[in-house]
């Protein structure tokens, strides 16, 4: 028997959504008109940001609303009830509130960008991408909108596509960690190990995330550089000791450097954090049996099959 080494890149860094980046809902100086009914459109407007602020989206709702009453106009109070929707996740609805908006204003290209990560919620990914598309067209220097789309287009395995759209925002904005990051993430996929290697290095100068030396560490490992891989899960886990996955990993390392004991280390640590991870389980199982503690291996290559790990039966 022997240890199941991941036959891909594992990847820490997520798809994340990013609405809440686009409009700043924060308390705005606005331009009071000498009409009252003007300037109670505008308090509910604010009193719905503070609601927002609070996390308190139904009250951030109401307060859009009957600023909505006093003026049907108001495109930012339609963008803004939509996104609290959104965090409600009433998805439908928070579309809705942004196609009113552009009703108002065809040219508010946060409006799309919004619709775009409703879309991308309801697992619509080719209208996600032409929102991201629109909302680019219209705003060709949107960073996160380029980052959102590749986002998109990664999740659909079209790493091409996504590399195109990083290295739009990088262009845009040049000392973007996350855009070198995630073309990293983006070229791992296409096979092109050290130019992701390249860029997790530029995305540490900027900004040393333990996801990214995890990221690092995983394509050097894939590229049979254990000693190195080693060194950058170590600094990932200085930076951050809850994230179980780089324990695992780092086991599967020393596995392969004939560590055992240290793998077993690793193994241990790794379900402390998460008691069930039937890979974990599995794989100590396997270092517990060659180590000759074979009843225990066995125990663990049990627990791994009541997780459903898709080796344990057979190695049982």
């Amino acid at each position: 028997m022997d240890l199941k080494l991941e036959h891909y890149i594992f990847f820490t860094v997520k798809l994340k959504r990013m609405l809440v980046k686009k409009l700043s809902l924060i308390a705005m100086t606005l331009s009071f008109s000498i009409l009252g009914i003007c300037q109670s459109g505008n308090s509910f407007f604010n009193k719905g940001v503070a609601k927002y602020n609070k996390l308190d989206y139904k009250g951030a709702i109401e307060n859009y609303t009957k600023a909505i009453e006093f003026n049907p106009k108001d495109a930012k109070a339609y963008v803004s009830r939509g996104i609290a929707k959104y965090y409600l996740q009433d998805y439908n609805g928070a579309i809705a509130d942004q196609l009113k908006a552009l009703e108002i204003n065809p040219k508010y290209s946060d409006a799309y960008f919004n619709i775009g990560d409703c879309n991308y919620n309801l697992q619509n990914y080719s209208a996600t991408i032409e929102n991201y598309t629109k909302a680019i067209e219209l705003n060709n220097k949107d960073v996160m909108a380029y980052m959102s789309r590749g986002f998109t287009k990664q999740y659909i395995k079209d790493f091409a596509g996504a590399v195109s759209d990083f290295t739009s925002a990088i262009k845009i904005k040049p000392n973007l960690a996350e855009g070198y990051a995630s073309r990293g993430i983006a070229k791992s996929y296409l096979g092109d190990f050290q130019n992701a290697i390249t860029d997790f290095s530029k995305s540490i100068s900027i900004y040393q995330s333990p996801d990214v030396y995890f990221d690092r560490a995983n394509v050097k490992k894939a590229l049979n550089d254990f000693k190195a891989a080693l060194i950058d899960y170590n600094k990932s886990i200085e930076l951050n000791p809850k994230l179980y996955k780089v324990f695992y990993n780092r086991g599967l390392t020393r596995a392969s450097l004939n560590d055992y004991n240290g793998a077993l280390e690793d193994f241990n640590k790794a379900l402390e954090i998460e008691p069930h991870y039937g890979d974990a389980y599995y794989n100590r199982g396997i270092i517990k049996i060659k180590l000759g503690l074979k009843d225990d291996g066995s125990l663990d290559l049990k627990k791994a099959n009541e997780f459903s790990q898709v080796d344990a039966r057979n190695a049982l």
